[in-house]
């Protein structure tokens, strides 16, 4: 199956290219489903480890979880050797969460592989609750990479 058609916004605009984070994935053989192709679950953990460190980034917490992942479209696949480019867009602030997107797409055919429209996380606080980050921008940089996580003991023992 091949993605003819980027998947555009409004304006016609390729949406993959306004995504502000990209990772690259190689399909390897313990990545195959019994078909010879992607299993679906490894492409989906690729998904939430990137999205979660993003999420981190934005809202300044290391305690993050996933709250709601909407509909997943599977367009089409992807073989061993094949190489894979995640892209994820914040789309929403909330007040304990973060909304972005999702497009996944194959840098050697240009087909889209996935694309999932919202997946939300929210930010928690030690107790487990749901914490206010006071964000609703989104940052390039990592000046809002958790403090703990930046001064943490980094000696070799």
């Amino acid at each position: 199956m091949a993605d003819a058609q980027p998947h555009q916004g409004p304006h016609g605009e390729d949406l993959f290219d306004a995504m502000n984070f990209h990772t690259r994935k190689w399909v390897r053989p313990e990545d195959l489903n019994a078909n010879g192709t992607l299993f679906g679950g490894s492409l989906l953990r690729w998904i939430d480890d990137e999205a979660v460190v993003y999420a981190m980034i934005q809202l300044g917490n290391q305690r993050i979880v996933t709250k709601y992942i909407s509909e997943i479209e599977f367009v089409s696949s992807a073989t061993q050797g094949d190489i894979l480019e995640i892209g994820l867009q914040a789309v929403h602030f909330g007040r304990t969460s973060l909304t972005m997107r999702c497009e996944v797409r194959n840098i050697i055919t240009g087909d889209t592989i996935l694309s999932i429209d919202k997946i939300v996380f929210v930010g928690l606080n030690e107790e487990g609750q749901p914490e206010p980050h006071g964000y609703s921008t989104i940052t390039y940089s990592r000046d809002r990479f958790p403090e703990d996580l930046r001064t943490r003991n980094r000696s070799i023992v």
